[in-house]
């Protein structure tokens, strides 16, 4: 009998990533991180309760600032805004603090949760930070005036990860209950609930540029963050963008707005991870609790490098933890922020080819899970 060929997608070919510095100068887990648009520089949130900012380039520390009173918050305390000099920044001390990066200092502080926040994220389009905490509230904030817009109640444990889309008013949110939550932004109101992880989905990640736009609609849109405050958006009818999630038991990918389920990754790396990002050229990574990074293709899910982080000397092999991770503007750059109180930067390896770093991809039985 002629065998039938398979359909999944076969991977395209993606040279091994390697560490080519490392920085230390915090005195705590550094747990939180953020690019700037600009990408010249970088900043890190440490449980020693301070933010340090980083040149990109050479790995110099620029500028170290204080302000919270307990650790900085883990997993995405940090946000660098692409149209104005703020960064905001979330902390175990139940605060949310604007920093102004011309006077390097706070300018404003946003009240309102009641126990550690443990992530945050700003809105590309219009002036709306998300904050999410321990208190299994997303809240919804205006910049300017500090107005909570929205509590997005809804998850039974901590909100650890949230991200939004620049074409729509749609909030994705992962929580400890191992759920995730799709919230329309203008009611307030939940629009989906994923129930596919069975454990705490503590990172997610969308892909920067895949989408298909089917057609566009205009509509006027007022959200009641001040009398003043309305804005003219873009509804994307048909719009279609993938994003991962990442759990203990599976890291899954599924489609928006609507959140259909695409497939399971083809591998488990069999610990917490606590993070994950993806390039444009289709390459994620996950970070994970053992200090284990498994590099992934995009669209076919393919686990194509498997490395594991080196404490630094002094440190114990317990410190081996990947917090948070993120690529540069460009994507050829990856930083990692770990246990050992260090600091990592990664690249492809420019000698590799597919002679020495061959594929070795097998399709999976199974093609029920795609």
């Amino acid at each position: 009998m002629e065998r039938m060929p398979s359909k999944w997608p076969r991977p395209v070919w993606n040279a091994p990533w390697k560490n080519y510095r490392v920085i230390s100068g915090h005195l705590g887990w550094v747990r939180s991180i953020a690019v700037d648009h600009s990408n010249t520089w970088f900043c890190t949130g440490s449980a020693d309760r301070t933010i340090k900012i980083w040149d990109l380039a050479s790995g110099t520390l620029k500028l170290t600032l204080t302000g919270h009173i307990e650790q900085e918050v883990r997993y995405q305390g940090l946000a660098v805004s692409n149209k104005y000099t703020y960064m905001f920044s979330a902390g175990d001390d139940k605060q949310v603090k604007c920093w102004d990066l011309e006077q390097n200092k706070v300018i404003r502080s946003y009240h309102g949760h009641l126990s550690g926040v443990y992530c945050l994220a700003l809105h590309p389009t219009i002036d709306i930070l998300l904050t999410g905490g321990r208190d299994s509230v997303c809240w919804v904030w205006d910049i300017r005036s500090k107005m909570q817009i929205h509590a997005l109640p809804g998850h039974d444990n901590t909100v650890c990860s949230v991200f939004t889309r620049p074409t729509d008013l749609q909030v994705i949110t992962g929580s400890h209950d191992s759920t995730i939550k799709m919230w329309d932004l203008r009611y307030g109101k939940t629009m989906l609930t994923l129930t596919n992880h069975k454990k705490s989905v503590r990172a997610m990640a969308q892909h920067p540029k895949e989408y298909v736009c089917l057609s566009v609609d205009y509509h006027l849109y007022v959200i009641p963050l001040s009398s003043y405050h309305i804005f003219l958006c873009l509804l994307f009818v048909g719009f279609r963008q993938a994003f991962a999630s990442a759990s203990a038991d599976n890291i899954k990918k599924f489609n928006l707005p609507k959140g259909e389920f695409c497939h399971n990754m083809l591998s488990q790396q069999k610990t917490i991870i606590n993070a994950m990002a993806v390039n444009e050229d289709g390459v994620m990574v996950t970070g994970g609790d053992n200090g284990s990074m498994w590099f992934w293709d995009w669209k076919s899910g393919h686990n194509f490098q498997q490395s594991q982080t080196i404490v630094q000397p002094g440190s114990l092999d317990s410190e081996a933890g990947i917090y948070v991770l993120t690529y540069d503007v460009t994507g050829t750059r990856l930083i990692t922020c770990e246990a050992d109180k260090t600091i990592k930067m990664w690249k492809e390896d420019e000698s590799a080819t597919p002679e020495t770093f061959p594929l070795n991809f097998r399709p999976p039985k199974d093609i029920r899970r795609f």
